[in-house]
């Protein structure tokens, strides 16, 4: 069966660690954005909001992150006041999951020629999360929290929708639920009310094609593995 063009798009869209300096414009992130919120979402309830962040607002909060997470790092005792916002993985990990989580891990490191025991560049690339991998523009996106898991849902269908888009118009990003920790930082400078939760946030620009990282492609499990065909 050939592919569509949808096909290609959404087979060529990566999470990019890496980018470039040039600013994708205002114009093309608010026609990605509108093209997205024809996600689907139950009664049309469109749970989405988004903050749009560029220039100097963006690299003054880039920076009150980091020095967080370096705080943390060093005092490991400082966690408690960087709660996540939801439970995004599992308190307990299992199998197949562990396996592809160690599988991903892994392979961005060596990548990077980034060893176990490595432990300064590991915390040095896991900080690069919080500068949006050098993305000029950052997207953090949240929601009322009082709306259930169903919404959740609906907001997942609203990602994808956002990074589809971008793809189809050059630019690449990197959904990052890592800033999550840090919400009691990024939602008063946002300017998000005190009814909104963070979902995640997210890198968006060029791709630096240089840059080795970006050759990093996560594999997927065949359809024969997770679907079942029921007669």
């Amino acid at each position: 069966m050939s592919n569509t063009k949808v096909d290609e798009v959404i087979n060529a869209r990566m999470s990019i660690r890496a980018f470039t300096q040039e600013l994708p414009s205002r114009e093309l992130i608010d026609h990605i954005l509108q093209v997205a919120s024809r996600a689907p979402s139950g009664t049309n309830t469109q749970p989405w909001k988004v903050y749009a962040l560029e220039g100097k607002i963006r690299d003054e909060l880039c920076e009150r992150v980091c020095q967080a997470y370096e705080a943390v790092s060093n005092n490991p005792a400082l966690a408690d006041e960087y709660k996540e916002t939801y439970s995004y993985y599992p308190e307990k990990w299992f199998s197949p999951y562990i396996e592809r989580r160690r599988e991903n891990g892994w392979s961005l490191y060596g990548l990077l020629g980034i060893e176990k025991g490595e432990k300064d560049k590991m915390f040095l690339q896991h900080q690069r999360n919080f500068r949006f991998f050098d993305a000029p523009v950052g997207l953090f996106f949240t929601i009322h929290k009082d709306l259930g898991t169903g919404s959740i849902l609906d907001y997942g269908m609203f990602l994808q929708s956002v990074m589809i888009s971008a793809q189809s118009h050059g630019l690449a990003t990197c959904p990052q639920a890592a800033w999550n920790k840090f919400s009691k930082i990024i939602t008063p400078v946002i300017g998000a009310g005190e009814d909104e939760m963070l979902v995640c946030g997210m890198a968006i620009g060029y791709a630096d094609k240089s840059h080795k990282v970006n050759t990093f492609q996560t594999p997927r499990a065949p359809v024969e593995e997770f679907t079942t065909w029921v007669k």
